[in-house]
């Protein structure tokens, strides 16, 4: 089976470098035709300019393939809807939405402002809102749609000075758990990706020998067919370096300590409570709130 896109337009935002230029080429190398999307800023979100998007852009019309570029800041309203709005001019449909934007500004938490806090949230949580809910009725009316957003292993597992991002990535999962269960019946699936790749977010990080096992390049496949219509719904897919993993929020079974149960009680039996021998996946809160009840009738 060869997974192609004729015929479905795709908006990607931060798509002027890294993970984002290679979803979009490879988007449009499939067939798709492609909104790039890029603020065209700095690492922490300051300043803009549309060259990178307009290279990309131009990478795509070299190869035969069509897109457009878009500089709008995914963070105004304003800005997104211009975006969508040339999306539908151009290409009267949007089938598919990578939420790829995003910025740092890494500090600890003792010495983080809370401005590096707002702007990573407004970047990372509502520069993704936005955009899928500009796009979700659109989606809604034609029963058909793919989001990916963007999550990241600090919000996963933590990570030293990120809190700001840490806390905005998880967010993204939350999003993406609803959206899973809002958008099934209009055949709109929505999942998430967690990257790890050589980026201008991460160059610093690493020697260079690793920098080139971590190609964006190697991430775009797991993007690509969570962007499919084979794709599965409300996944966090972990992918870098050609490696690709699925990751999971689980739950133990836990113990019923009663209604009279305190504080000693739960150190008492913490081993149970804390025992993952056993822990399961929900697929919705209420699956988790039916455990807690039919432990109850027990």
């Amino acid at each position: 089976m060869t997974i192609r896109f004729d015929g479905k337009v795709a908006i990607v935002t931060g798509a002027g470098g890294g993970l984002g230029r290679a979803h979009a080429l490879e988007l449009a190398r499939r067939g798709a035709q492609v909104v790039v999307n890029d603020l065209g800023g700095a690492l922490d979100g300051s300043g803009g300019s549309s060259a990178a998007a307009e290279t990309v852009v131009a990478e795509i019309k070299a190869a035969g393939g069509t897109a457009i570029v878009n500089g709008s800041s995914v963070t105004d309203d304003s800005g997104v809807a211009n975006m969508v709005n040339q999306a539908m001019d151009a290409f009267g449909r949007i089938d598919i939405l990578i939420a790829n934007a995003g910025i740092l500004r890494d500090k600890s938490f003792a010495k983080m402002e809370m401005a590096d806090f707002e702007a990573v949230m407004a970047v990372h949580v509502m520069g993704t809102v936005k955009p899928a809910r500009a796009c979700w009725q659109i989606m809604r009316d034609q029963h058909y749609g793919r989001i990916v957003v963007t999550t990241s292993s600090t919000g996963l597992y933590g990570n030293f000075g990120q809190a700001n991002y840490g806390t905005a990535k998880l967010a993204l999962v939350g999003l993406m758990n609803t959206l899973k269960i809002e958008g099934a019946r209009d055949n709109i699936r929505v999942n998430a990706i967690c990257p790890v790749a050589a980026t201008r977010m991460t160059e610093a990080l690493m020697p260079p020998p690793m920098l080139e096992m971590l190609k964006p390049d190697y991430v775009t496949p797991g993007v690509v067919y969570l962007a499919s219509e084979e794709a599965p719904a409300g996944v966090i897919l972990t992918a870098g370096a050609g490696v690709f993993s699925a990751a999971q929020i689980v739950e133990t079974e836990g113990v019923n300590l009663g209604h009279a149960a305190d504080a000693e009680a739960i150190a008492a039996n913490w081993d149970q409570i804390a025992d993952f021998a056993t822990a399961r996946h929900y697929e919705n809160g209420m699956e988790q709130t039916q455990k807690i009840m039919t432990r109850l009738q027990n």
